[in-house]
Parts: C-alpha cells; structure tokens; sequence
C-alpha cells in the first residue's frame, strides 16, 4: 500500500493525497513536478531512479486507507544524484 506522503521531499510543499502533481519512485520517495522536471532533471536524488505520477487513492479508500501524515524532508538539500553514484 502507498504511503501517499504529505509533502515534496525538496521544497516542502503540500501534496494532499488528490494532488495531480505529485511524483513518486520506486522507493516511494515524493516529490512536486516542478522540482523533479527543474531541480532533479527527472532523476530521483535517493536512489537514482526515475518518476511516475503518484496514484490517486479514491475518496471512500482514504477512510479505510488513510495517507501518511509524516513529512519527509531532504535536510542536506535537494539535488540530482551525480551520473556515476547510483
């Protein structure tokens, strides 16, 4: 079950679970649009991997299967992996 987190890991913006510009990798690592298009280039800086639009749970799940709550939050900052580290 996604975790459907709260918030961009770079710039902490809100990402309620009905946000259609949320992006996530395999990992579950989420991000806004505009920082994995601008900032990342596409690449997540976690594990290297790419970006998928996060799914949108439907209302009635969210009761039964709420989103998490815990922000996440890059405290060394946001920034692409270089090409050869992942």
């Amino acid at each position: 079950m996604l975790e459907l987190r709260p918030n961009c890991e770079c710039c902490d913006r809100d990402l309620p679970p009905e946000a259609a510009d949320a992006v996530i990798c395999t990992f579950e690592c989420t991000f806004c649009s505009d920082c994995a298009k601008g900032v990342l280039g596409g690449t997540c800086p976690n594990c290297g991997g790419n970006f998928s639009a996060r799914p949108i749970r439907p209302t009635a799940m969210l009761a039964k299967y709420p989103a998490s709550t815990k922000r996440v939050l890059k405290a060394e900052g946001c920034a692409p992996l270089p090409r050869n580290a992942a």
